[in-house]
């Protein structure tokens, strides 16, 4: 196992120094941004009329999924039931990165486990089809490193009778998404 340094980051630039072991993830692009909203009608007026992203999908729990390209969805809004921006900022739920393959989510699990990184999911959710992981970054703030997220063209989407929920990431491969829809 490489190992290398990093500086903390501190007051001091440099101040202080900690080892990391090498970690197998690179991402390959920012993915999505999820986060809670006060008015989910309100909201996807916004998207849809102010910066003309289009919707995707809905889930049960009233979430929204919008894109931007073919990606299934570069935004989704999470329904809240107070707005926290008065108080304590926005809520955002998580923050994503596509990874290059299903072995990188594989490795990045047991590199999580091996460092105490708290798993908060893996496996298949739903919509867009994305296997990933999503865990917890040392303020507790949640992030999401995914493989393969569908690809809309043409307004072609999946029905949702495909996207096939599944936990953990072995239960997501055994049981693939269809890859044509």
């Amino acid at each position: 196992m490489t190992v290398h340094t990093k500086p903390e980051v501190t007051g001091e630039p440099q101040a202080a120094v900690r080892t990391y072991a090498e970690s197998p993830i690179q991402c390959r692009k920012f993915g999505h941004y999820v986060y809670e909203v006060t008015d989910v009608q309100r909201t996807l007026k916004f998207w849809l009329e102010v910066m003309n992203f289009k919707v995707s999908d809905w889930n049960e729990k009233g979430m929204v999924f919008l894109r931007c390209n073919s990606d299934h969805h570069g935004i989704g809004l999470k329904p809240g039931k107070a707005d926290k921006r008065a108080t304590d900022g926005n809520t955002v739920e998580h923050l994503a990165f596509e990874v290059d393959s299903m072995d990188v989510l594989f490795k990045a699990r047991e590199y999580f486990k091996a460092h105490n990184i708290p798993i908060v999911f893996e496996g298949r959710k739903g919509a867009g089809c994305n296997t990933s992981i999503n865990f917890l970054d040392p303020d507790g703030y949640q992030f999401e490193i995914y493989y393969r997220i569908d690809q809309v063209i043409d307004d072609n989407l999946r029905p949702a009778s495909q996207f096939r929920p599944a936990s953990p990431l072995e239960a997501a491969v055994a049981n693939p998404v269809p890859e044509k829809w």
